[in-house]
């Protein structure tokens, strides 16, 4: 029997509205439908933090392949909506909950499931200074945290 992986998405939008345009909730969630559809199960969750969960077999797809292709799908997205400009940096930051949930609504992340932050920015070195990733992932197993850069 496959084993499943459960990933919640969020989204940081850390770029003007000129450059691309900013994704609603629901418009975020189909990009995930659309592009994961044939490899993962995607929904929309009513959480305030996270926006879409992603279901997959872990037998097939290590968390970080599952981070690729969730960057593979927004990239895509964009790549249709905007001609002739470059791209913001996409980022898929990854990690694996190991505290307490902070609710047990069946929207929220449990230990053992991954938190990941999908990210839209202008510099993606700037925006991973900023937030510390390098000390915050430093101390942490590499099985724990991945990230994908696009």
């Amino acid at each position: 029997m496959a084993t499943q992986g459960r990933m919640l998405l969020s989204h940081n939008y850390d770029i003007s509205d000129s450059v691309i345009p900013p994704l609603s909730r629901d418009a975020f969630a189909q990009v995930f439908t659309d592009g994961l559809g044939a490899v993962a199960k995607c929904r929309l969750v009513n959480n305030p933090h996270w926006i879409v969960e992603v279901l997959f077999d872990t037998e097939s797809y290590s968390p970080a392949q599952m981070g690729e292709l969730c960057a593979q799908a927004l990239v895509s997205l964009r790549r249709s909506q905007v001609k002739d400009v470059k791209l913001p940096d996409t980022l898929i930051l990854g990690g694996i909950k190991v505290t307490p949930a902070m609710s047990s609504s069946p929207d929220s992340l449990q230990p053992g499931e991954w938190g990941v932050d999908v990210v839209e920015t202008g510099d993606g070195e700037k925006f991973l200074e900023g937030i510390g990733w390098e000390a915050a992932v430093a101390t942490k197993s590499s099985g724990s945290v991945f990230m994908v850069k696009h």
